[in-house]
């Protein structure tokens, strides 16, 4: 590829150039991914721990699954009105540097609410603010962080790498989340003092790295102009479009998944001890499912995960609307995250793969807004067909709905394209915007 003037020249070289007929050194004990790996492994507990308790303040407080729907989308907001300008900028400015900022800001803004809730206060338009800055500083944090991977592993190791960081993330959801609904019913403030703290760790972490999280980059440009890069080079790949429509609209239907099943507890009479049991044992089958994925991503296509996971999400959702048994449900809950594990690893590597370095934060900003900026709509909407429905119906609405998904996706011509579209956006390529 010949850079042209005022563009962001793509790196060909991933990670670290292997000397002349050696092997690669084993990935752990490469000493800069362990720490970039166990500091956002920490970050990202906070952060499920602070994201789980947000909905749960609100409606054990207020008894509006209204209200609660009105935070979850000051949290989910950032992801559709922050995601483009922050993959930009993450590919513009140093990463490391930028992921620094990130973790202090949080921990700032986490802390203001630990202290208003240990002084008596439960303000919703608070936890509204908190929630929407805590998100767009994450935003920033992981589009930096995904486009560091491939600078700081070998390219032998990447699909490993990005494995192990799915595990990671399905761990910290393990912890996170049942964490804290249990902090959360200690004290009400200890849940986000976890956070802020979590976040200073993985400050510290970020201190001690050598290696540089990018390669060189040329001249900037106006950062719509940047932006719009990273769009055009998305759009002309026909696979990712269309596997983007379908991603846009399950987790739509996850995020309403979410929010009913804290309602069912509610409706159930149960503690928020319940809650944290249900998605205890649901972490632990996206754990396996992380671990697991860098065998299912030699073994199967993007077409083929798609198709087998929309169909297994349809059946198990509409399992959970006929039990109310808490390990059942956290079973069924089990079982949707290890699908979601195997489909998240082999996207993810698939993506990176064939992403230019010096794209990967505009990349995966467009396709985030379209995939998980669709959970803002998705909170929305299961904010009010819970107050409609109730839990169950909505339970029934939600597996209806995935399986006329799955459908709709064995019947996609574009999902056949995937092998003519990696083909085509090889690195070595013409890959300029």
């Amino acid at each position: 590829m010949v850079p042209a003037r005022g563009r962001l020249t793509a790196v060909t070289a991933v990670g670290q150039a292997p000397q002349p007929g050696a092997p690669p050194a084993p990935l752990r004990r490469n000493r800069d991914f362990l720490l970039l790996w166990s500091g956002a492994g920490v970050s990202f507990v906070g952060a499920r721990v602070s994201a789980v308790c947000y909905p749960l303040i609100v409606l054990w407080h207020t008894d509006s699954p209204l209200a609660m729907s009105v935070v979850s989308f000051a949290a989910l907001l950032p992801l559709l009105l922050v995601q483009l300008p922050a993959g930009a900028l993450a590919d513009r400015w140093d990463r490391r540097r930028l992921m620094m900022v990130c973790e202090a800001g949080r921990a700032l803004v986490l802390g203001s609410l630990a202290v208003a809730l240990a002084l008596g206060f439960v303000s919703v338009a608070h936890l509204a603010a908190v929630a929407f800055a805590d998100t767009s500083l994450a935003v920033f944090y992981k589009l930096a962080e995904r486009g560091a991977v491939r600078n700081v592993v070998h390219p032998a190791h990447l699909g490993q790498a990005l494995s192990q960081n799915e595990a990671r993330s399905r761990a910290a959801g393990l912890i996170g989340q049942p964490g804290g609904v249990l902090l959360q019913s200690a004290a009400r403030w200890a849940p986000f003092t976890f956070s802020a703290l979590a976040s200073v760790v993985s400050l510290l972490t970020l201190l001690v790295i050598k290696r540089e999280f990018q390669g060189e980059r040329t001249a900037r440009r106006k950062l719509t102009a940047e932006v719009l890069d990273g769009l055009r080079w998305l759009l002309r790949q026909r696979f990712l479009r269309a596997a983007l429509v379908f991603v846009a609209l399950s987790n739509i239907l996850f995020q309403v998944l979410a929010l009913t099943l804290i309602v069912v507890v509610k409706e159930e009479h149960r503690s928020p001890a319940t809650l944290a049991v249900i998605l205890g044992i649901g972490g632990a089958g996206g754990i396996v499912g992380a671990l697991t994925g860098g065998w299912w991503v030699r073994r199967l296509t993007q077409r083929a995960t798609l198709l087998g996971g929309a169909s297994a999400w349809a059946v198990l959702m509409s399992a959970m609307a006929f039990t109310r048994e808490p390990v059942v449900l956290g079973l069924l809950f089990a079982a949707t995250g290890f699908v979601g594990s195997i489909f998240n690893v082999t996207a993810a590597v698939y993506q990176v793969r064939v992403t230019p370095d010096a794209l990967q934060g505009r990349v995966a900003a467009a396709m985030n807004i379209v995939g998980s900026g669709t959970n803002t709509l998705g909170s929305l909407i299961g904010g009010l067909l819970l107050t409609a429905w109730g839990g169950g119906a909505t339970l029934h609405a939600v597996g209806a709905a995935m399986a006329a998904l799955a459908l709709g996706c064995a019947l996609a011509p574009a999902l056949r394209t995937e092998e003519r579209t990696a083909a085509a956006a090889q690195p070595g390529k013409d890959d300029r915007p």
